[in-house]
């Protein structure tokens, strides 16, 4: 399908909804990762919409950040549905290890710190003496690990993003509108229930572990969840030719007679973020490789596969090079079943692509595109 000339308000409300989340990561190479699902899809749009959406006024808002496949940017809607997992992160039933300590034997040096946000207004952990730690992301302080306990139990959510990307907390009932605040919580089956169908909807067919991996169920929670929507008719089991696993399409889930269209996927895009079934739908072997040693990498730092109709058949490290304003594909991989047509069709998203993030000139292993 063609991108929209203009992306409005209402276009990215449905992309938000259909997609059920965007995930949040630190890297930004190239541009974060929750932004670049709507471009995908929508291609050049003002990342001001997205903003707003996340972390503008009130009236504005229409996500809240939780964990749910990793840390994300969620519909409002879904607030009720993943309350059972912030009832089990308050009573120290889930979460890492260093943080679950706050719901019982630290829980008043985190009543101390919601305390303070309640008095003071939003806070990041670097607003407290030693809060963050310098060292790394996974280096946390004692008070960052406190911060994180109360944002996974839903006593506090991130009110903004501060311009190095840092989290600022405050009281739930301050961020999250009333009339969500509100809803009915439902109970646990209920909820995973519409977790998974959601997934489903997001991903039209997918396997017991593709949909359960959407908002990171466990596998007995999805398997009990799946097999109340089949008798409801609401998921219907199907075989897909070449696959060893039955899987699951939702019943509106729609047949085009025709997939066109291109767009390069952020390495966690939800279309892609589970290797196997990206393997499964497109025979693309798929692997981020931030963390592999720069000489172990097959294809390189921060890879894009390329979405051509309906198959991906290239791959791209890219990287926006913000100083002197260019877009640096340091290296282009083809599939053997591209089609002629790929360079070109590339390099069109990559042009477009530099100019959604502002730079000027596309810098391809071999040329500058034209």
């Amino acid at each position: 399908m063609p991108h929209p000339a203009h992306v409005t308000q209402g276009q990215m409300r449905r992309t938000i909804d259909r997609l059920a989340l965007h995930q949040i990561d630190s890297v930004n190479v190239l541009a974060r990762a929750h932004y670049l699902p709507a471009f995908s899809r929508l291609g050049s749009y003002d990342r001001g919409l997205l903003e707003a959406a996340a972390w503008g006024r009130k009236p504005e808002r229409r996500l809240f950040e939780y964990w749910a496949h990793e840390a994300s940017l969620l519909p409002l809607d879904l607030h009720p549905m993943l309350r059972w997992r912030m009832a089990r992160a308050d009573r120290g039933e889930t979460g890492w290890a260093a943080m679950r300590r706050f719901a019982t034997e630290g829980r008043a040096e985190a009543e101390a710190i919601l305390a303070r946000i309640r008095t003071e207004g939003p806070l990041a952990a670097s607003d407290f003496a030693e809060g963050k730690s310098s060292s790394g992301w996974w280096e946390w302080g004692e008070t960052k690990k406190a911060l994180e306990w109360l944002f996974w139990a839903g006593h506090i959510t991130t009110a903004t993003r501060r311009g190095n990307f840092e989290r600022v907390y405050d009281l739930t009932e301050r961020v999250i509108p009333a009339t969500i605040l509100d809803l009915p919580t439902p109970d646990e089956g209920d909820a995973q229930r519409a977790l998974i169908e959601r997934s489903a909807a997001a991903l039209g067919i997918a396997t017991e572990t593709d949909l359960r991996d959407y908002f990171r169920l466990k596998p007995e929670e999805a398997r009990t969840a799946i097999a109340a929507l089949v008798e409801d008719g609401v998921l219907i089991p199907v075989q897909v030719a070449g696959w060893t696993r039955i899987a699951y399409l939702h019943r509106d889930a729609r047949r085009p007679r025709r997939i066109d269209g291109a767009a390069l996927l952020a390495p966690f895009d939800p279309l892609i973020w589970e290797r196997a079934r990206a393997e499964r739908l497109f025979g693309f072997h798929y692997r981020i490789e931030i963390y592999v040693p720069a000489d172990k990498r097959r294809h390189g730092y921060y890879v894009l596969p390329f979405l051509l109709d309906d198959r991906l058949v290239a791959r791209v490290d890219l990287k926006a090079d913000r100083q002197h304003g260019r877009l640096i594909a340091h290296r282009i991989g083809l599939e053997p079943h591209a089609p002629p047509e790929t360079m070109e069709r590339l390099g069109q998203e990559l042009h477009r692509m530099a100019e959604w993030l502002g730079l000027d000139s596309v810098i391809t292993p071999a040329h500058t595109l034209a």
